[in-house]
């Protein structure tokens, strides 16, 4: 199956712009607070696009608020926070309690958006979509089903003509919450990834051959050049560069395309937990709807700011929580369950 990129052109995003301007301005989000304060923010390469998007929609409606992302890597991001050479953090990854505890300034984890990570593949001359049952993914990327017609992925795929080729297994390269929230789902698929296997982890040891590239984008354009490959992006890098994406099998055995619809149904089953439970709740989804590799991603807050930055942290990630989740599909990603982002609003009250 392949997906067109739809990437936004200039007008329609012009015109989301300025309707995302005139809800701000009739009485939405916080005053950014005194003029020329510049925030910078750095982490997940997951949500980079997304927050890239909020960054200009915002800088128009506070253009004395100067907002710079650096996307290198959940497991960056996270130092940088720690180490406070960041005004937020961007992980695909929730700290824990213990990494919380070392913040001098305290912190704050506030749900951003939430995405699904796909196995995009290169097999020119594919007659239609690929299926992988979930027994069968895990043990590609554990280096044991190794090539394209293995018997258990021709049983899978009956209708399709797979060729006698290696698979390539592209991983990711750097520390990164999408390595995470991926090798989390294999876990919860299957035992023998942590008994067997590399384990879990932001960045882990994969198997002899693999390739490595750093970065969603960077493991997508691998896909592309790379005949016979496959590996796990979020779904709006393989859009934006055309590739095919399997039918993944979901806990209930339904075979499931990415999709608003089927990533909303993950989401759903996540909706009532509180901020602290959402990730786990998330690993394999029940709903027969659902997608089964959902994760959100989050920005990473200090409790403390300078006063004019305090403001102007809490207005850029309100407007994201409220007025900047419409562009979440646009771009391939999936908008916070109402519930969801109104906890994360709620918890902005503890900035001080």
């Amino acid at each position: 199956m392949r997906h067109s990129s739809n990437k936004l052109t200039a007008r329609p995003l012009a015109g989301l712009i300025q309707a995302l301007i005139l809800i701000v301005a009739t009485g939405h989000g916080t005053t950014a607070g005194a003029a020329g304060i510049e925030l910078r923010g750095a982490g997940s390469t997951f949500s980079a696009p997304l927050y890239e998007k909020w960054i200009d929609a915002y800088q128009s409606i506070h253009p004395s608020v100067a907002i710079h992302y650096d996307a290198i890597g959940s497991g960056e991001g996270i130092a940088r926070f720690d180490a406070e050479t960041v005004d937020f953090g961007a992980s695909d990854v929730s700290l824990s309690a213990a990494e919380t505890a070392k913040i001098r300034r305290g912190a704050i984890q506030v749900p951003g958006t939430a995405g699904m990570i796909v196995l995009a593949y290169n097999l020119p001359g594919l007659a239609g979509p690929l299926k992988l049952p979930q027994d069968v993914y895990l043990d590609i990327f554990m280096g044991r089903v190794r090539t394209w017609d293995d018997p258990r992925i021709k049983t899978a795929n009956p209708g399709l003509s797979l060729p006698h080729k290696n698979i390539a297994v592209v991983g990711r390269k750097e520390s990164s919450g999408t390595t995470f929230a991926f090798t989390s789902h294999l876990a919860a698929v299957g035992k023998r990834w942590i008994e067997e296997g590399p384990g879990v982890g932001k960045i882990i040891d994969w198997p002899a051959g693999a390739m490595i590239a750093r970065g969603n984008e960077g493991v997508a354009s691998r896909i592309k050049i790379s005949d016979g490959s496959i590996g796990y992006v979020e779904y709006g890098f393989a859009r934006r560069l055309g590739l095919p994406v399997a039918l993944l099998q979901n806990q209930a055995g339904k075979f499931v395309a990415p999709s608003q619809e089927s990533g909303g149904a993950a989401l759903a089953t996540s909706a009532g937990q509180g901020l602290d439970n959402l990730a786990p709740a998330l690993a394999n989804p029940k709903d027969p709807e659902a997608y089964p590799i959902v994760t959100y991603s989050w920005l990473l807050l200090y409790k403390t700011y300078p006063s004019d930055h305090a403001n102007a942290v809490k207005s850029f990630v309100e407007f994201g929580l409220d007025a900047g989740q419409p562009l979440a599909a646009e771009l391939g990603y999936l908008a916070l369950p109402p519930a969801v982002a109104d906890l994360g609003k709620s918890a902005l009250s503890q900035i001080k």
